[in-house]
């Protein structure tokens, strides 16, 4: 596997309105009985609370703001980020990027943390929630699991067939003694950031620190020498 061939990836997310109150009825009917479990496990808050805390998790709720994409180019891993207010944009920006450099499932991968569960299918249904053909590498909803060895989730490779065990990347960063993102916000802030502050650099930043680390931890797993930050190429957030 050469590791000019992986294209690592991280997504930041946000409710698609700022407020529970900006749902019609129909919508927040829909979203009370999407997060019915929470709702039982945390009666004290009310739907606008959990609004707040659950609708960027879910496709249908929240919106893609930035996309963070990091690969190597003779040796020197490079990240850049994709921002913006125009999810169908982005998204679009993006599957360029994928059929033009990394179009080949028998050749190409697509690294990122948690990406089988999260980041690959919540792309996939807001592109298509925006009209956007899916490219080979994403058009995945009907292949079996052997047909997706294309997909590098540090998660699932820590798990070594452990359904059960689930770990974040800060734990996994801090297991392998790696050098963190450090960055001054989390992912729980996101949402805040863009809708408050409407600072695309600083969300920008911390997705593109995340694939920074996630790139670190895949190469920590392959025995491989790990990048510091000061030799990454960064290029400005568009």
């Amino acid at each position: 596997m050469e590791l000019s061939n992986i294209l690592f990836i991280d997504i930041e997310t946000v409710s698609q309105y700022q407020a529970y109150e900006s749902l019609d009825l129909q919508w927040q009917s829909m979203f009370e009985r999407k997060i019915r479990y929470f709702q039982e496990k945390e009666p004290d808050k009310s739907p606008g609370q959990l609004y707040m805390d659950k609708a960027a998790i879910y496709a249908e709720f929240g919106k893609i703001v930035c996309i963070g994409l990091g690969f190597f180019h003779k040796g020197q891993l490079r990240i850049t980020t994709i921002c913006g207010d125009d999810e169908r944009e982005l998204i679009d920006k993006f599957f360029q990027i994928v059929q033009s450099h990394f179009n080949n499932p028998d050749k190409h991968f697509i690294c990122g943390h948690n990406i089988k569960e999260f980041d690959v299918p919540y792309i996939c249904r807001r592109a298509l929630i925006q009209g956007i053909p899916l490219p080979a590498l994403f058009n995945i909803s009907s292949k079996k699991p052997w047909e997706l060895k294309y997909l590098l989730d540090t998660l699932d490779m820590w798990k070594f067939g452990d359904q059960k065990n689930y770990v974040s990347l800060e734990l996994l960063t801090a297991c392998f003694n790696l050098e963190t993102s450090k960055s001054d916000i989390d992912g729980s802030m996101v949402g805040k950031v863009y809708y408050e502050d409407r600072d695309f650099n600083r969300i920008a930043e911390y997705c593109s620190k995340d694939v920074w680390v996630t790139a670190n931890v895949f190469l920590k797993m392959n025995l491989k020498e790990t990048v510091p930050i000061e030799s990454v190429h960064f290029t400005d957030s568009k």
